[in-house]
């Protein structure tokens, strides 16, 4: 069921009240933020991982009262194999994509307690921008395997691949996601309580700066070589096609097109985003824009800034 903002909203499958309800109510009620968290890991797409989740769910439904003698691999096994088979469609659309396709980020309501077991880098914005690079079956085991502890034997159960050709993926992809030279390194997002405190600090920084259009304010905040991307949800909402290089470049941009000007009057705040503080901005209480910069190794000065804009991408924050 779609709410008026046009947002599928999330519920249990339709089932007839019988017995059988209750054990897949309970099932529902159990894995439903688990059977999420893997396929937004797979996916990047909130959006479709929750299609994927009312999936899994009406499909066990069906197979009432059968119940599965292992639920959690099974649900695991349904929720990466479906969100592969979206992925494998989805990348023709997306090469298609007006503008960088980036990830759709979420907030701590999209998140559960589940989440304390496997956050880690394959949650943070960055990690989630990063894991595009990677093939499907190499994301799948990666996933999988990295951020939820899967062995190879149980991934080759869901996947319906060969170990060997599993660990073969997994050391592909990690080769993928080595940062590049001059790339932010990826630290793990659990951040001691002093480290996540500095970076509050450097947000509300950067915010005030960008709010005053305080030139040297935001120079004095980029590293040697930072690069903006800029998602506005294809060519819905206008803002660049290709990233943004070097710091006047970057400047520019943040000082100059017509969105930004706008997001001036809109309220800002730093919030919870994919498990890290990020800053958001919002109208009317609705998120309009999330802007999330991540500093250089070892080193306080912004190398990258992820732009999210728009309420169809911005909608579980």
């Amino acid at each position: 069921m779609r709410t008026e903002t046009g947002r599928e909203e999330t519920r249990a499958p339709d089932i007839p009240g019988t017995e059988d309800s209750d054990d897949i109510g309970r099932l529902y009620r159990r894995y439903r933020k688990y059977a999420f968290a893997i396929a937004y890991r797979m996916l990047g797409s909130a959006a479709d991982a929750e299609d994927i989740v009312q999936d899994v769910f009406a499909e066990l439904s069906r197979r009432m009262p059968a119940m599965p003698d292992h639920p959690k691999s099974d649900i695991a096994r349904s929720a990466v194999n479906r969100s592969l088979n979206l992925l494998n469609s989805a990348r023709g659309r997306r090469e298609r994509y007006v503008g960088d396709w980036l990830p759709e980020p979420v907030g701590e309501a999209a998140l559960g307690p589940e989440e304390s077991a496997v956050r880690g880098d394959a949650l943070s914005f960055a990690y989630m921008v990063m894991l595009e690079r990677l093939t499907p079956a190499e994301r799948a085991v990666f996933v999988l395997r990295e951020a939820f502890g899967f062995g190879y034997d149980e991934i080759a159960g869901m996947v319906g691949r060969s170990e060997s050709a599993l660990r073969q993926n997994l050391s592909r992809a990690k080769r993928k996601l080595k940062p590049a030279e001059g790339e932010t390194r990826l630290a793990p997002i659990q951040a001691e309580e002093e480290t996540a405190k500095e970076r509050t600090e450097l947000l509300r920084r950067f915010e005030r700066a960008f709010a005053a259009y305080d030139i040297d304010g935001v120079l004095n905040l980029l590293g040697d070589r930072p690069v903006l991307t800029a998602d506005g949800g294809g060519a819905r909402i206008r803002t660049i096609v290709r990233p943004m290089e070097g710091r006047k470049g970057v400047c520019a941009l943040l000082t100059s097109r017509r969105i930004f000007k706008e997001a001036r009057s809109w309220a800002a705040s730093v919030e919870s985003v994919n498990g890290e503080p990020q800053l958001v901005y919002r109208e009317g209480g609705e998120a309009r824009m999330a802007i999330m910069p991540y500093t250089e190794p070892d080193s306080a000065l912004i190398d990258r800034i992820y732009v999210v804009i728009g309420p169809e991408k911005l909608g579980r924050i």
